[in-house]
């Protein structure tokens, strides 16, 4: 298992025009590039794969916010800023046993959160394509 970690330059969105983005209200302090879920209550928290409740993922937040503020989180579509250069292209990355963290390896619950993928620019940099919302079964 690699940790997957969110590089110096920041998380940001990718071909924001065709992300699935929307807000949720804090539950607790979320940084930038964590996977959230959510709480019974309602609110975002910060998601662990070995943690009972907290073993689901409705997305990346994409700012860091406080708690009791909205939080913008990203559950379909493109994101970079994370340091991918030890994942192949077309990796699955999942949930992480560490709270708010992303791996190569399934941790104690599998928790798929989508894929890496390539830009089409000439060094084709990898970025995450996220898809935590695979349980639409209702539409």
């Amino acid at each position: 298992m690699t940790a997957i970690t969110i590089a110096t330059t920041g998380v940001r969105e990718v071909f924001s025009d065709k992300n699935d983005v929307f807000d949720m209200i804090a539950a607790e302090a979320i940084t930038a590039g964590q996977p959230v879920y959510q709480t019974s209550a309602g609110k975002a928290g910060i998601a662990d794969a070995n943690a009972s409740g907290k073993q689901q993922v409705r997305g990346i937040a994409l700012y860091d916010t406080a708690a009791g503020k909205p939080c913008a989180i990203l559950r379909r579509g493109y994101i970079a800023g994370y340091a991918l250069s030890g994942v192949a292209y077309d990796g699955i990355v999942y949930l992480s046993d560490t709270a708010g963290s992303l791996d190569d390896a399934a941790g104690t619950m599998t928790v798929n959160i989508g894929r890496v993928e390539s830009l089409n620019d000439p060094d084709l940099t990898k970025v995450l394509f996220i898809d935590c919302d695979h349980l639409r079964a209702w539409s």
